[in-house]
């Protein structure tokens, strides 16, 4: 079934403002969505984020340049709002004429979305609240991700179907929004789109796609897992408020609990800031990150995975991936008409 004219037509707002065939986003894996799965996904007509993460300047400068030489099509970077140097990254993706930007991670930074806009791209939000999410929109974002706690890495309190229920009926006639988090099989997707969701963002599905250059036992991983393996982490101290991440299940989630304690008790001897404090745990995160990712070392290694884990099965390229998604979606809404 290559007619996908009632899904195209749900995901026809969203596949306008990404420019892509279909409005199907990567979510940003740091380490993971880079050059080879960004441009994998956008040629098989989803749209790709390269996930800029702790990314020096210099570094994403390479990495937007490497993936252009490899699609023509549009694709996004994700940047976090906590970068210290996010302006300079703005720069970069300006420079690069990247066309739209997801700003993630907490509540853009003053004149940071003023500085997209001014190059004329577009700016991608992500709010956990509605109050929030209509305040971000009204200072400049252009379209709004909502993501629930069934995703994978950083995670918020509310499940995507709540959310979903409870953003969509305010938001959808007037505003963009994409819905992410435990989204495994184009069913599900067709239901969001049906509530006025304009497109999805999948990220687990994507992780083990064959162009993903994760680590052959990262990626074994997740075939073996099931959706109750992933599970969100501790917080230890409640005066330092990390924003909890789900992972598999490992030796490295439990030395994650131990690292909060370490970085609570030098907040305890007042030697750092707070702020400071909160960059340690997630220069902790992406060193753990890419020691799973590229090392392979699963055991002792952060294997970010959403609750979809359970339906990744096996190594697929990434435009089947999508087509299935778009395959599932139409038959489910053609079943319902």
């Amino acid at each position: 079934m290559t007619d996908f004219s009632k899904t195209k037509a749900l995901m026809a707002r969203g596949s306008a403002f990404l420019g892509s065939e279909h409005a199907i986003l990567c979510g940003a894996m740091s380490w993971v969505s880079e050059r080879n799965l960004v441009s994998a996904i956008s040629n098989g007509g989803g749209f790709g984020v390269i996930a800029c993460g702790a990314m020096t300047p210099e570094l994403l400068d390479t990495e937007i340049a490497a993936t252009k030489a490899m699609t023509d099509k549009p694709f996004g970077v994700n940047l976090i709002t906590m970068h210290p140097d996010l302006m300079e990254l703005i720069a970069v993706c300006t420079k690069h004429e990247v066309t739209h930007i997801v700003l993630a991670g907490g509540i853009p930074p003053k004149g940071s979305v003023a500085a997209i806009k001014s190059s004329g791209a577009k700016v991608i939000v992500f709010a956990p609240t509605l109050a929030l999410a209509k305040k971000l929109l009204r200072s400049g974002a252009d379209a709004l991700v909502i993501e629930g706690m069934e995703a994978g890495g950083h995670i918020g309190p509310v499940s995507t179907s709540v959310l979903a229920q409870e953003f969509l009926p305010s938001l959808a006639e007037d505003h963009l929004v994409f819905v992410a988090g435990g989204i495994g099989r184009g069913e599900a997707m067709a239901s969001y789109l049906e509530m006025g969701a304009v497109g999805v963002q999948l990220g687990t599905r994507f992780a083990c796609a064959t162009e993903s250059i994760a680590h052959p036992d990262f990626k074994k991983a997740f075939f073996r897992a099931n959706a109750r393996d992933a599970i969100a982490s501790v917080q230890v101290d409640p005066r330092l408020p990390v924003i909890p991440v789900r992972a598999l299940k490992n030796k490295g989630t439990e030395e994650f609990t131990q690292k909060q304690r370490e970085v609570a008790a030098v907040l305890d001897a007042e030697d750092i800031a707070m702020s400071e404090a909160q960059l340690q745990i997630e220069h902790y995160w992406a060193g753990a990150l890419r020691r799973a990712v590229i090392d392979g070392d699963v055991e002792n290694g952060s294997l970010m995975a959403g609750q979809s884990v359970g339906m990744v099965k096996t190594e697929e390229p990434a435009a089947d991936i999508i087509a299935a998604l778009m395959a599932q979606s139409e038959a489910a809404l053609s079943e319902r008409q």
